[in-house]
């Protein structure tokens, strides 16, 4: 029975994110499915979530459309973080080498004013620092130091960003 629950549930989330009406999803979002959105975050349309109670997303930062969201061990997205659309987030996976095919996994997190480009996949146990740029189409399996750009399968260090960041996101609503 509680597996009949937790299914009808992410496909009541599923069918929320094809809502157009912004405000409307954050509210079921927030307050329904408990995923911590902050103040000035967007939540862009037709993002999945897995587990969406694991995920915490800081003030201002923008989820692009399109994306998956794993927050089985739970996902902590900084302020200011920019997410572009298609991207994938895993904190669970499959061991290959386990004899029983197991699953393992971590927390992940991303740093305050990183950068998440499209299409990009970011798997269990990973920390983005802050400031972080992952290039589009990168698959991200360790964890990415301050104001480093990474990109390529598996991601690599590619170049920097300036480490004097001060911009501002998000989506700002007078009924938030």
């Amino acid at each position: 029975m509680v597996d009949i629950v937790r299914g009808f549930r992410l496909y009541v989330a599923f069918i929320t994110g094809r809502i157009p009406n912004h405000r409307f999803r954050l509210l079921m979002y927030r307050y329904i499915f408990g995923v911590k959105i902050a103040e000035g975050a967007s939540v862009h349309w037709r993002t999945v979530f897995f587990a969406p109670e694991g995920v915490e997303i800081g003030s201002n930062s923008i989820v692009g459309n399109d994306c998956f969201l794993d927050g089985r061990r739970g996902i902590k997205i900084g302020s200011n973080v920019n997410i572009g659309g298609h991207v994938q987030i895993y904190t669970l996976e499959h061991d290959p080498n386990a004899p029983d095919f197991g699953t393992k996994g971590g927390e992940v997190v991303v740093g305050d004013r990183a950068y998440i480009a499209t299409r990009s996949t970011i798997l269990p146990g990973v920390r983005v620092g802050e400031g972080a740029v992952v290039a589009a189409g990168a698959v991200v399996t360790r964890d990415v130091e301050p104001f480093v750009m990474v990109g390529g399968v598996p991601a690599r260090p590619i170049g920097g960003r300036q480490s004097d960041l001060a911009y501002e996101l998000g989506y700002h609503m007078p009924f938030q």
